[in-house]
């Protein structure tokens, strides 16, 4: 049905071809953090379900909603079916279901969306039977679609926060990780109002203030009077969502995962129940959804505000301004000059691979796709994070295999929005699955894959040379397990394998700049491309 709906055909819905389901539901994860809302992953019976039971479980960790459909059929394969195959994962997906009827499915796929987006977002799934894929639908219509009701801060807590931050000399917004671009939006809107200084968590992940924003940094005066969190502390009130705690009922058997159960996951076993967790012991500690509480607290502020509150509201911003800009400018001033150590260097330096990639895209509309920590973050000092998907951040649960399907779900999101996704693609994570590198070609989607080529597992490589150092064994051994050479991988190669253009391996730190060039050049025209640079270990 979908592959026959619509005309022209594979448009709305638009399906999309996958090399293996991991890869499937990573794609749906970088889709949703980029978005908000959730892509479809279509899994193969019990076998599509264990294949993919880590990027489920990323997923779960990081609150991404995503929507999963399992096929079972019980007529076909004896292995690839089971009687309760949501079983598998259901301690980290968020609801399931496995209706009887036709007319059940409809209505599960919608509730499945529903859960999927409201707090705590999280992975949900769907199990159909190849019967009831394949009755005729006749003339049975769809239900009539009814968003989720998301629960925000109720009136009285919305007027006691807008007074508090009308009344504060210094008030401040500490903004954490919002569900949608219009709660972005909704928190900017705040800040102006109120003349709050804010702090973000942009460059840790998708859905925070804007970075360059003019209040966003210390501000004139550090000395804050009144600070509200939005999913995240504030010392006077703080405004958090549902926590994924909230659904260790669905852990029916203890396993207890590490930073969501309670006592698991830390040395003196203070888990805090995942993203979202409440603050400790702010005078007013909200447990609702800081977007959906927004509205109700501008709408307080603006009836509280006076003429004599708005100039005050005025000055101070345009001191926080003034402030934040120099604070900007000696940061970044700082910064540059940290990032020439090593900058001619070979292997080249990570921190020069940001900085003459910043240039080139610095006016297009960008989205930083892959995690960045294990190439150096330098794009935390040197870029301006000011979208809600310029940042997506980590994979969620720290597992290997993301950063290239991630990337592919963002870039599913950005090619019809005229955006180009830059995945800084780390050289042992890619060998997890590179097929999708195919579906980036399939589809022609603007992602720009710059290896980080350090030819190991640089993490493990230093946790074994420091344990020889402590052993006192010496570390010319430190290598074995751990290196990713001999012979050294070709990720040109590679990607040709699959279609994709591109060039290297790259060591001569002069050639890197035309290179990148090339490589947003051909993305803008929406056609993938590879780098492949040979860098220092971070």
């Amino acid at each position: 049905s979908i592959i026959n709906y619509g005309n022209p055909p594979n448009k709305m819905p638009e399906f999309i071809t996958a090399l293996h389901e991991e890869s499937a539901v990573t794609m749906a994860h970088g889709y949703g953090k980029a978005e908000g809302k959730p892509m479809v992953a279509l899994l193969h019976a019990t076998i599509g379900i264990q294949h993919a039971a880590m990027s489920i479980y990323q997923a779960y960790y990081d609150r991404a909603p995503v929507v999963i459909l399992v096929g079972r059929d019980e007529g076909f394969i004896a292995a690839h079916t089971a009687h309760d195959m949501a079983g598998m994962v259901r301690s980290f997906t968020k609801w399931d279901a496995q209706p009887k009827t036709l007319a059940e499915s409809l209505t599960a796929i919608q509730r499945a969306y529903n859960e999927a987006i409201t707090p705590p977002t999280a992975p949900t799934l769907v199990v159909l039977d190849t019967e009831l894929q394949k009755e005729e639908a006749r003339n049975m219509s769809v239900p009539a679609y009814k968003p989720p009701q998301i629960t925000g801060a109720d009136p009285t807590q919305a007027r006691e926060i807008a007074k508090g931050l009308i009344d504060a000399q210094n008030p401040r917004i500490a903004v954490g990780r919002l569900r949608t671009p219009q709660g972005v939006k909704l928190a900017v809107d705040l800040a102006e109002l109120v003349g709050a200084s804010t702090s973000t968590a942009a460059t840790n992940g998708p859905m925070s203030f804007p970075q360059r924003h003019s209040l966003c940094g210390p501000g004139a005066n550090t000395t804050y009077d009144y600070t509200l969190g939005l999913e995240t502390a504030g010392a006077q009130a703080s405004i958090t969502g549902p926590n994924l705690a909230t659904l260790l009922s669905r852990d029916t058997t203890n396993i207890g995962f590490g930073g969501i159960a309670p006592g698991s996951g830390t040395r003196n076993g203070g888990g805090r129940g995942g993203r979202g967790g409440a603050p400790a012991g702010p005078v007013l500690a909200v447990q609702a959804d800081a977007e959906a509480s927004l509205p109700g607290i501008i709408e307080e502020v603006q009836r509280q505000l006076t003429a004599d509150k708005r100039r005050v509201i005025q000055e101070r911003m345009a001191k926080h301004t003034e402030a934040n800009q120099k604070a900007r400018i000696e940061a970044l001033t700082q910064a540059v000059q940290s990032k020439r150590n090593g900058w001619d260097a070979s292997p080249i330096s990570t921190a020069r691979v940001y900085s003459e990639l910043w240039p080139l895209i610095m006016n297009e509309d960008w989205c930083l796709s892959s995690p960045t920590g294990f190439s150096g973050g330098h794009n935390v000092q040197l870029w301006d994070h000011n979208k809600p998907y310029s940042c997506l951040g980590g994979q969620g649960a720290g597992g290997m295999g993301y950063g290239a399907p991630a990337s592919v779900g963002a870039a599913l999101a950005a090619k019809s929005r005229g955006r180009i996704v830059i995945n800084i693609q780390t050289d042992g994570d890619l060998n997890y699955a590179p097929g999708v590198l195919w579906t980036a070609v399939h589809h022609q989607l603007p992602m720009l894959t710059i290896m980080h080529n350090n030819r190991a597992w640089h993490q493990e490589l230093m946790f074994v040379e420091y344990m020889c150092g402590v052993r006192g064994r010496g570390t010319e051994r430190g290598h074995i397990g751990t290196t990713l050479r001999d012979p050294n991988i070709d990720y040109t190669k590679m990607a040709a394998g699959y279609g994709m253009a591109g060039e290297g391996p790259i060591t001569d730190p002069t050639k890197l700049a035309a290179a990148l060039k090339r490589g947003v050049d051909s993305v803008k025209r929406g056609q993938p491309y590879m780098i492949d640079v040979v860098t220092q270990p971070r």
